[in-house]
């Protein structure tokens, strides 16, 4: 990595459609473009791309999560259905923070 601001990362990420507060307190909007990880601080943006289709989205860390092992990203529906794996329900991803 070129700095120690600097972050990329590829795995698994899914979606879910959390309809109640977020871990930062916001409300949490299904059709927004946000996300849940462990550890990057609230507000972070980050580029999220599916290899498997190329296609990309920037997404807001707005909750922590997932809890379920082997993922390093929960998506919101609406970043999930930009990144075309709604029916499958989780894909791989590589994440980039931006900004």
């Amino acid at each position: 990595m070129a700095s120690s601001t600097a972050y990329a990362q590829c795995g698994r990420a899914s979606w879910y459609a959390l309809t109640s507060k977020t871990a930062s307190g916001e409300r949490m909007n299904p059709s927004g473009m946000t996300a849940a990880h462990r550890s990057l601080p609230f507000g972070t943006k980050l580029k999220v791309s599916n290899p498997t289709n190329g296609r990309s989205v920037v997404v807001r860390i707005n909750d922590r999560g997932p809890f379920i092992r082997g993922r390093i990203l929960d998506l919101s529906k609406g970043a999930a259905s930009k990144l075309g794996f709604i029916r499958a329900g989780h894909t791989n991803v590589c994440l980039e923070k931006i900004g």
